[in-house]
């Protein structure tokens, strides 16, 4: 009764609100500086600054630095390595089947659930959203709209940003139009049959935009950037996500004129830092696949119109891990006490309540793994941070104080000898308790095909006959060179 409590009245004094649709919108590779309510002084986001000046924000928001393990923490409210998920690749990329996820716990407080665009959690079919809590599946494969690595990560054959083959409930469909716009519109259709039923929906909408292959979706999306002295890669990722800025001013719009915003709350991220080094980046250091802040602080925005105050910004510390808890808490769920216990994250439902309400300080452990099989000792202090609500600590020789210098750019670990041992202390306990369930998909090999052609092929005719990166090799050695996912 008191979770549904606090699910009905979010607001001290406000109207008692019934428990909300989610819509959770994560883009792929879009960093804190790709929008102009950022800073951006050359893209223009204008439907994303609409949802910036309309939302709570969480300004010092944290994720992994890379896409499959944020998407693992996120939904399992744990660190990625504690359920095994190391990397994006080599079958470390898949959270324990044994573990609950967030929309696994949505279906049983009786919402319908639905992901519409990038899963990367596993492409074998245990591992597939239709058997870990999705009621309506429509995603591509692997990493990346035709990306395929060695392993189980991949997708179809020869898939594509324009008119892209989607598995839509288990059955590969082709599509029309551009990805993004796919998506979307495959997700509003999708939510509009929910409204008619009249029940409860949480849509992850999760483009695989502005991941590479960087596709551009079309000359005129590249147009406002052309002249502005940019590399070309840049020119396409900025045009990719202004193409996706628009399509979430439809799915926006869709929900005023609908009559749903005050019974949806509308959650923007991203997944990591952004992945282009001359990219605008909000003066912080590091991008994607780093232990820097230019790694893992994303936006992160939280609408509810009419529950939550519009505008406010919420500096506390808080990250991806947060999620679960908080949404299960608004949704109205009782999870069983022991998967309680085993959550790292907290509710923000105290801060959404109150922006100024009491957070004790916390810690959060960033490492972005990608080790070769065998060689995670060698690693401990490899791409690694510890921080708390003031330091950083990375790579267990620099310190760095983010009120002063939140570009990190001085190191202070001389000067701050106590903190360099107390967040020395956490982190090595961290790693030391760790260590177990991270090598717990160290030696998998996947199957001998990609499991995405495979059921392609089983459905359309057609076999292996692709390049040999569309097959397990059984022998295959990480190579660090190869650009990972």
């Amino acid at each position: 009764m008191l979770v549904y409590l606090l699910a009905t009245t979010l607001l001290q004094g406000a109207k008692p609100s019934p428990r909300p649709n989610i819509i959770l919108v994560m883009t792929d590779d879009q960093g804190y500086g790709e929008m102009s309510c950022h800073g951006n002084p050359i893209l223009k986001t204008p439907n994303l600054d609409r949802l910036h000046a309309e939302s709570v924000r969480f300004t010092d928001f944290h994720v992994s630095p890379t896409c499959a393990p944020t998407r693992a923490a996120l939904l399992t409210g744990r660190h990625e390595f504690r359920t095994g998920v190391t990397h994006t690749i080599f079958e470390r990329e898949r959270p324990h089947l044994s573990v609950t996820l967030l929309p696994q716990y949505l279906q049983r407080a009786g919402y319908q659930t639905g992901i519409f665009g990038k899963w990367h959690l596993g492409d074998e079919e245990p591992y597939q959203p239709e058997n870990r809590g999705f009621n309506e599946v429509f995603i591509h494969g692997g990493g990346g709209i035709g990306q395929t690595y060695p392993g189980s990560c991949g997708d179809t054959p020869n898939n594509t940003y324009l008119h892209p083959t989607i598995c839509h409930n288990g059955r590969f469909v082709r599509t029309k139009g551009y990805c993004t716009d796919v998506f979307i519109e495959a997700s509003i259709q999708w939510m509009t049959a929910q409204r008619s039923k009249r029940v409860p929906f949480f849509a992850y909408i999760t483009p695989n935009a502005p991941h590479a292959p960087l596709i551009s979706p079309g000359p005129e999306w590249e147009a406002p950037y052309r002249q502005r002295g940019l590399s070309d890669l840049t020119v396409r990722y900025y045009a990719v996500i202004a193409h996706f800025d628009a399509a979430l001013g439809r799915l926006l719009d869709w929900l005023k004129s609908e009559g749903l915003e005050q019974e949806t709350l509308v959650i923007f991220m991203t997944d990591n830092g952004h992945s282009l080094q001359d990219a605008y980046n909000a003066g912080m250091r590091g991008m994607k696949a780093t232990p820097y802040q230019g790694g893992t602080r994303v936006p992160s925005f939280w609408r509810w119109r009419g529950t939550l105050p519009e505008g406010t910004d919420i500096p506390a510390l808080a990250a991806h891990l947060d999620l679960l808890p908080t949404l299960t808490e608004l949704a109205g769920v009782n999870p069983p006490v022991k998967d309680r216990r085993s959550w790292e994250g907290r509710s923000l439902a105290p801060l959404l309540r109150n922006p100024k309400a009491p957070w004790a300080n916390r810690y959060l452990v960033t490492h972005v793994g990608r080790w070769e099989a065998g060689r995670m000792n060698e690693h401990e202090f490899r791409q690694t941070s510890i921080r708390d609500d003031r330091f950083r600590w990375v790579n267990g020789a620099e310190l760095y104080d983010l009120r002063t210098d939140p570009g990190e750019t001085r190191n202070v670990a001389a000067a701050y000898p106590s903190v360099v041992n107390r967040l020395a202390k956490e982190y090595q306990a961290w790693w030391a308790d760790v260590r177990l369930p991270a090598q717990a998909n160290e030696w998998i090999r996947g199957p001998r095909w990609n499991p995405f052609k495979a059921r392609y092929w089983k459905q359309e005719g057609g076999g292996p006959d692709g390049p040999l990166e569309d097959r397990m090799n059984p022998d295959y050695k990480f190579d660090p060179a190869r650009p990972p996912l």
